[in-house]
């Protein structure tokens, strides 16, 4: 089955947009407050009315000229210019950490573990305490 996006065939634009969004037919339909099948039924439009247009551009956070002028080459495009410029930038793939992670690992494991130490003593002190009022009666 070809994914390729027909000039002018609104519906597969949204069902395209959708697929890139990592949304499922039944998430869009929930935000429009309609079925699964009538979002189906939608991609399946050539085309589709300016009001429902309008409501899907916004359950899907885009724009309408955005699924409008959506295509495959644009999407392509523009994930190659974004990787261009961070190649070139002057960060290009000399990127590094200014602290070493596992030393960040370990102090949180350690500060977690004071603060189970603590709990448990609270925990204990508490047991005592009890103990201490059933005896006195």
């Amino acid at each position: 089955m070809s994914t390729q996006t027909k000039p002018n065939h609104i519906g597969r634009k949204i069902s395209r947009i959708r697929e890139l969004k990592d949304m499922k037919q039944e998430a869009l339909a929930y935000a429009l407050g309609v079925s699964q099948q009538t979002i189906s039924a939608i991609e399946n439009s050539e085309t589709v009315d300016e009001e429902k247009l309008i409501e899907v551009a916004k359950a899907l956070g885009v724009s309408v000229e955005a699924i409008k002028n959506f295509s495959e080459e644009g999407v392509i495009n523009y994930f190659n210019s974004f990787n261009e410029a961070v190649n070139n930038s002057h960060f290009g793939n000399n990127i590094s950490c200014t602290f070493n992670p596992l030393d960040k690992l370990v102090e949180s494991f350690e500060e977690n573990k004071k603060l189970y130490e603590r709990l448990l003593q609270a925990e204990k002190d508490k047991i005592e305490y009890l103990e201490k009022l059933v005896k006195g009666k």
